[in-house]
């Protein structure tokens, strides 16, 4: 079989598709192509740059759908089915509302695509009995393993410098707005430190990113994989919770590794708003001033990540979350929207309150626009929420800010590399966030124009 996969794009911007400057490559379609048998043949598009080649002739679509991407997929998916082509729905989104996927595919799969589940969807595609869902293995504890990654699916491709990997997967949070905790219900994986080594050593880059939840979900196996990326002499990046900070042996051997910087997430200063979302394990290692400093001394850049709206949040808040920000000079910040998402803790409660906003199904409504609340706060109006979020986004990224920060002597500015990679990517995510605000989900009848790849 002619087999495509799809990236999906958000949306329109100014009446014109996203094209996501900062797009790097989507690991998942590479596990794919590797799990895939030999005598089909396998293709990528990625909707974020390139147009979908719909006139071109395909046995089975697969597409991967996050909450975000959920619109444009289920367009691309009505495309082609009404072509007579096949079509697969997977991802985070399909397995936190498979009902909704089912509506528009031919089948959906629901969690991890195991070689087993996924060489079953291909046999049952080729001989036209495809069942509505499949569900892939059950996360189990202990370690997980895929074959040769098939990287070349992105030769030719236009991304960031940068290899993706996995060396775990899961989480052991339960926090009440995460998707994540809520697919993998407390469990986590990994992968063989060896594989993984072998793995990078087969790619020809030493810049690395981790897509991991959290790294350092389990310790012993995070310290292991560590202790065999040392004599790599890669430079890596991941996320992480800050379960690090409070082990100075773990945070000595991801400095040894080559890590370079981590996504944190540290979500609220409020310790109201910590134990709301059920992430009382921030405050395990100290308070935040000092967990911050301890970072700082190891060398390590980060991206710190905070969640704009939980029911203890007011505009006070926010501003001081900026300001403590701006004053720690992170390498980047994300001040993000609390969003209901499908499936989860939160989505359930705001429900039961009457407190969601566009029916309920913001991520398909015409109305909604990436950025807004589609909930309504507690102690904000729904507006008051996106336009603070807006301006905090605004001022930590302003040229200023971006040029005070980078003075840090400690993380962004320590040595050179370091230096340039803050200011390879800071103007970067600046635009990015421009460019993203007001989005419009679903491209709506559009389509990216110039020549279909493959």
């Amino acid at each position: 079989m002619r087999i495509l996969f799809v990236k999906p794009n958000m949306g329109l911007v100014m009446g014109e598709p996203y094209e996501d400057r900062g797009r790097m490559e989507p690991y998942t379609f590479a596990v794919l192509a590797a799990l895939t048998p030999e005598h089909h043949e396998v293709a990528l598009c990625d909707d974020r740059f390139e147009p979908v080649p719909y006139r071109q002739t395909w046995d089975l679509v697969g597409i991967n759908t996050e909450v975000y991407t959920a619109r444009r997929a289920y367009e691309i998916a009505a495309r082609f089915r009404a072509q007579g082509v096949k079509v697969v729905i997977g991802g985070c989104h399909a397995t936190l509302i498979p009902e909704e996927s089912r509506r528009h595919a031919d089948a959906v799969l629901v969690g991890e695509a195991d070689a087993a589940t996924w060489r079953t969807i291909l046999d049952d595609a080729a001989q036209d009995r495809l069942h509505p869902v499949y569900r892939g293995a059950a996360l189990t504890e202990g370690e997980f393993i895929y074959p040769k990654v098939g990287r070349e699916i992105f030769t030719g491709k236009a991304y960031l410098p940068i290899s993706l990997t996995q060396f775990s997967r899961g989480c052991v949070h339960a926090c009440e707005y995460c998707a994540t905790g809520n697919i993998y219900h407390g469990k986590t994986q990994h992968r063989s430190p060896r594989a993984m080594v072998e793995e990078i050593e087969r790619q020809d880059r030493n810049q690395v990113f981790f897509v991991d939840e959290n790294i350092v979900a389990d310790t012993a196996a995070a310290k292991a994989l560590f202790r065999e990326l040392i004599p790599l002499g890669i430079h890596w990046t991941g996320q992480a919770s800050l379960k690090f900070a409070g082990d100075r042996d773990l945070m000595d051997l991801m400095v040894r590794s080559g890590c370079a910087g981590l996504v944190v997430g540290f979500e609220s200063r409020d310790p109201a708003n910590l134990a709301a979302m059920r992430k009382h394990s921030n405050l395990a290692y100290g308070s935040y001033d000092e967990v911050v400093e301890r970072i700082r001394d190891s060398g390590l850049m980060l991206w710190a990540a905070f969640l704009l709206g939980y029911d203890h949040e007011t505009a006070a808040t926010i501003e001081e979350t900026l300001h403590w920000a701006l004053a720690k000079k992170f390498a980047f910040s994300a001040f993000n929207i609390l969003t209901p998402y499908p499936g989860t803790a939160f989505y359930q409660r705001m429900r039961a309150e009457g407190r969601l906003l566009y029916d309920g199904c913001w991520w398909l409504h015409d109305d909604y626009r990436f950025g807004y609340a589609a909930f309504r706060p507690h102690h904000l109006s729904p507006e008051q929420l996106a336009e603070l979020g807006l301006k905090a986004r605004l001022q930590h990224n302003s040229r200023f800010q971006i040029l005070r920060r980078a003075t840090d002597p400690k993380t962004n500015a320590k040595d050179l590399r370091s230096l340039l990679t803050y200011f390879a990517y800071n103007p970067l995510f600046r635009r990015e966030l421009l460019q993203k605000h007001e989005m419009m989900l679903g491209y709506r009848g559009q389509e990216r124009h110039g020549p279909s790849p493959g």
